[in-house]
């Protein structure tokens, strides 16, 4: 039979796939592309090695309805290779070999019933996060023969589930393991990116998880859960600011500057400056690229680096003063930016939305109860918003202790 040469459209993040692994994992969010590009990987293989079986599996496979079948029957037309390949009922067989593929769902197997596929070279595994630990235990000594692969395609739910522990807590040294979302596929079609921009405008919390790939962790954990959304706007002259504020960066920790108003009890959050590794002395100039007219306004910054904001008052950033610091001013200045009826982010900011998302409480890995203290990440342009926003922020009373 003559070979025949084929050419697939994949975005990059495709290419570390593409090289042989014993185990192979994409996982992230929606649209990303995953789930096609592993069912034309199971075309071409097939098409390579008309020996080849390969089996795709589920946790639970009610129904071929819901297999991958459909998704490979669809990429076997769309490459216009039907000539090479037999569809059954049940089954994908390869014209001119003993090649087929099946699909399986691991509840209905057990150890024993499993022995019918060791001879099976390439294990597909859809929707990994409902696979159990039990079906995983069971299933990677199963496809044991020379060169066999294992692959992996799911949307990531909790970071404890039996395919993450194994693929990304404590990943083999044999695995390739990809994150991709709708941004990464260069084939993603309009719709989708319209649906993916309305929920980030709409539920932030479940972008992250449905279209970015994020753990579909506790929402009472994040900082800000429920009072930001991303919309674009331009500030008003009737609006109070803008107020500037800035985080200095550290080690590997983020120079940020953010530019902010407020009007109707609602926080404007519309332009931002972030760069790692910014030395003090091009600070101004990449201000001034970043942030309008900056250096016409104060900007309070971190007290905790005087010799830092003596620095920049001398070079560029003349009206650059220290925020007050007090014992629970992060605490009160948390308390000030949820008591605004919503703080709107415009798309631009885009390091202010991923704060905005990510910005948690500790959560106790043990009884999963949300603590009352703050994870000291994902905050440099949350904190240089209440820095900017501190004449507005008063000490709390506390209770002390003697």
């Amino acid at each position: 039979m003559a070979t025949v040469a084929l050419e697939i459209d994949t975005g990059p993040w495709a290419e570390r796939l593409c090289q042989p692994a014993r185990y192979k994992g994409a996982k992230g969010g929606r649209g990303s592309g995953k789930s096609h590009f592993f069912a034309e990987s199971v075309v071409l293989a097939m098409l390579e090695d008309p020996a080849l079986r390969v089996v795709c599996i589920r946790e639970v496979q009610r129904s071929l309805k819901f297999s991958a079948k459909s998704l490979i029957e669809g990429k076997i037309r769309a490459l216009g290779l039907q000539q090479h390949f037999d569809v059954l009922t049940t089954e994908i067989r390869r014209r001119g070999g003993t090649g087929l593929c099946i699909f399986e769902g691991m509840q209905d197997h057990t150890a024993d019933s499993l022995k019918s596929l060791e001879g099976f070279r390439i294990a597909w595994v859809e929707e990994a996060q409902s696979l159990s630990k039990r079906s995983l235990d069971l299933l990677l000594p199963t496809i044991r023969m020379d060169g066999s692969e294992i692959w992996f395609s799911w949307n990531p739910d909790q970071p404890d589930d039996p395919v993450d522990d194994f693929l990304v807590k404590n990943q083999p040294a044999n695995a390739v393991v990809v994150h991709v979302n709708y941004l990464d596929n260069p084939f993603c079609p309009e719709t989708t990116l319209d649906e993916a921009n309305r929920m980030l405008r709409l539920d932030p919390d479940a972008y992250e998880h449905i279209w970015l790939g994020g753990y579909n962790v506790k929402s009472e954990a994040k900082v800000l859960h429920g009072k930001w959304r991303v919309d674009e706007f331009e500030p008003q002259k009737q609006w109070d600011g803008p107020y500037h504020g800035l985080d200095f960066g550290f080690s590997q920790d983020p120079m940020a500057l953010v530019r902010c108003w407020l009007h109707d009890r609602r926080l404007y959050i519309d332009q931002e400056s972030w760069a790692i590794g910014l030395e003090l002395d091009a600070s101004a100039a990449f201000f001034a690229r970043t942030v309008t007219d900056f250096d016409r306004y104060v900007i309070r910054a971190d007290a905790a680096a005087p010799q830092s904001i003596a620095h920049l008052r001398t070079h560029g950033v003349p009206k650059i003063q220290a925020a007050p610091k007090w014992s629970g001013s992060v605490e009160d200045g948390i308390r000030y930016l949820r008591q605004f009826e919503e703080i709107v982010i415009h798309p631009r900011c885009t390091h202010t939305i991923e704060e905005a998302r990510l910005y948690s409480y500790k959560v106790d890995k043990h009884t999963g109860d949300v603590l009352p203290q703050l994870e000291d990440r994902h905050n440099h342009l949350i904190d240089s918003i209440r820095y900017a926003l501190s004449p507005f922020i008063k000490p709390q009373a506390r209770l002390q202790f003697v």
